[in-house]
């Protein structure tokens, strides 16, 4: 069984979690570098990164923008920094938010948009820009969860704004085992996130060789030859603790969101940072060929080609995922729902969110979108797509 997601880790990734010696400090020097900024800031994970980051700017009972076709935790990080998210629905045809829909629903509640490049699509940042200019009260911050070094026209989405937000866990773009990272060329934000982190954030402790021993675990798991099992067993729920990362009823949050990373994570986000441009230029390529192969077969349901994305996941609009995704499981070929839910209409946002939207775009994307394995060789890509190509 080929999954649809493996991290960009191997042997070397894993002995740097065991025995690698760079500290969080020198993990951030390389990210900054990478990020083209002046500043990176570590934190447990992007959630709790956002959460400081919320804290670092001082908003407090405010309002912040952000999309409905959004990972659920964004929300959470909002209302657990004791302010109110504002769900904005997404754009016709595309997937990030409507930035004219967020222009109109800016008040004097509003403190934040949080604009989010979704599966690795550059958000508009000329039509960003224009809403700043209007809005300048209002800070932009850059969720770049899936989007680490997406390009506008040429210009890098993590600078167009005053901070940008990253989660590092394997399920990303690339990794540090666990973790978040803000990004930032305000120096006087960069110390005061560096002091609320201080008040804060817990050391590592000793969870090092258990940090190690899940990414080994992870990274020999999703195997193709030994995935067909993994993916057995989980059908017991016997992996829901390590799968599971929300419940549609609560809004929480990691109990260790504020124990730090350590040396573990560092040595392998060093690695990472070197490795990530052949990363993204792999999956750049293998978004090529999908493109190129699905054309003659189901050229409605492909995603557009964009400059500069960096194809976080690459997506299909199907008129019945469940059915495909058991048809391609059937074949040999895991393929994964992707934000499957509209989170304002989750049971724990209901209240939150009852004199918000309508949200039309992100519940057909919710209703309709799937995403195909982009860490795959060029000969895998391609059976992946002929086989979809003669299912759909």
């Amino acid at each position: 069984m080929i999954p649809r997601l493996r991290p960009a880790t191997g042997l070397f990734d894993v002995i740097a979690a065991f025995v690698g010696r760079y500290h969080v400090v020198e993990f951030e020097r390389s990210f900054a570098k990478l990020m083209g900024q002046a500043h990176a800031i570590a934190f447990p994970y992007g959630r709790t990164a956002q959460m400081m980051l919320i804290e670092a700017l001082g908003f407090k009972d405010r309002d912040i923008l952000l999309p409905a076709y959004s990972c659920v935790v964004v929300a959470h990080a909002i209302v657990l920094s004791g302010n109110r998210p504002v769900f904005i629905d997404s754009e016709p045809g595309g997937f990030n938010m409507d930035l004219d829909k967020a222009e109109a629903a800016i008040t004097e509640r509003t403190a934040a948009i949080i604009a989010t490049s979704i599966h690795g699509y550059p958000v508009d940042l000329d039509r960003l820009e224009r809403l700043s200019a209007a809005h300048s009260e209002v800070v932009i911050l850059q969720d770049c969860a899936h989007s680490f070094s997406a390009e506008w026209q040429g210009s890098p989405v993590q600078r167009a704004g005053r901070a940008a937000i990253f989660g590092l866990n394997i399920s990303k773009l690339m990794t540090s085992i666990f973790g978040g990272m803000i990004t930032t060329d305000d120096t006087e934000l960069a110390e005061k996130l560096r002091a609320v982190r201080a008040r804060q954030i817990k050391g590592a402790g000793g969870r090092r060789i258990g940090r190690a021993l899940y990414l080994g675990a992870a990274t020999v798991a999703l195997v193709p030859s030994i995935f067909s099992f993994v993916r057995y067993i989980s059908r017991f729920g016997l992996l829901d603790r390590f799968v599971r990362y929300y419940d549609e009823t609560l809004i929480d949050i990691p109990a260790d969101y504020l124990d730090q990373i350590g040396r573990a994570e560092a040595s392998v986000g060093v690695r990472q940072c070197a490795a990530y441009p052949g990363i993204v230029e792999h999956r750049r390529h293998i978004a090529g060929i999908y493109n190129t192969m699905l054309e003659s077969r189901y050229p409605e349901g492909r995603p557009p080609m964009v400059e500069g994305a960096t194809w976080s996941h690459y997506v299909l609009r199907v008129p019945d995922p469940e059915k495909l995704v058991r048809e391609a499981a059937a074949r040999g070929i895991e393929i994964g729902r992707i934000i499957d839910y509209c989170v304002p209409d989750m049971p724990a946002y209901r209240e939150i969110a009852a004199s918000q939207g309508p949200f039309d775009e992100t519940r057909r994307l919710n209703a309709s979108v799937v995403n195909l394995p982009l860490w795959v060789s060029e000969r895998t890509a391609r059976r992946v797509a002929a086989t979809l190509g003669a299912i759909l």
